[in-house]
């Protein structure tokens, strides 16, 4: 198969080794545009907190602009870890971990912070707030656009959402990547 144009050859890696691990859930190409350029702005570590099989890691790394700057991404599922690894295998600015995405909590401070909007408990704002460096950034993936405030998901407030957005420690905004997606930015101040 050739690769396509408009994929960086590590990301059109990726989705190869999603397609043979059968998983089909992960990062939109938006999302990764989005992700990639965010990453060229940075140095330092960055993280990446559930890889599945590596395709947001590998638009991260699509981003990476020098050798000073690394990424750690955990994966708790060993046979997704095993495929995200494989990507990666000889690239040593980023480490491929068989762990629970808490096992990062206490190797940042992280420049910027990628994770899945999924989990409200887990993505809490006063939960991960420590674990960027000042000027750090987190993108929460996986919203559907709202056009209201408060925001609502399912006939619900969006609390996950509006404390993001409305947090003193962070400058924070929400960006449509496509019509029916969305992720939250935030800055720590």
């Amino acid at each position: 198969m050739s690769a396509r144009p408009d994929l960086p050859p590590i990301v059109e890696r990726a989705f190869d080794v999603s397609r043979r691990a059968g998983y089909v859930s992960f990062c939109r190409n938006e999302t990764g545009r989005l992700l990639a350029t965010l990453a060229a702005t940075r140095t330092g570590i960055m993280a990446e907190f559930g890889t599945g099989c590596g395709v947001g890691t590998a638009w991260l790394r699509s981003g990476l602009r020098n050798g000073d700057t690394r990424i750690l991404t955990a994966e708790l599922d060993p046979k997704l870890a095993h495929a995200a690894a494989e990507i990666f295998t000889d690239d040593p600015l980023v480490d491929v971990l068989e762990a629970d995405w808490s096992t990062l909590m206490d190797k940042g401070p992280y420049s910027l912070l990628f994770l899945d909007s999924g989990d409200p408990e887990a993505v809490a704002v006063d939960k991960l707030a420590d674990l960027l460096e000042p000027g750090g950034v987190v993108v929460l993936d996986d919203f559907y656009p709202c056009e209201m405030w408060p925001p609502i998901t399912g006939g619900r407030v969006d609390t996950l959402r509006e404390h993001w957005l409305t947090d003193e420690r962070f400058t924070a905004a929400e960006v449509m990547v496509a019509p029916d997606a969305s992720v939250v930015i935030a800055t720590r101040r």
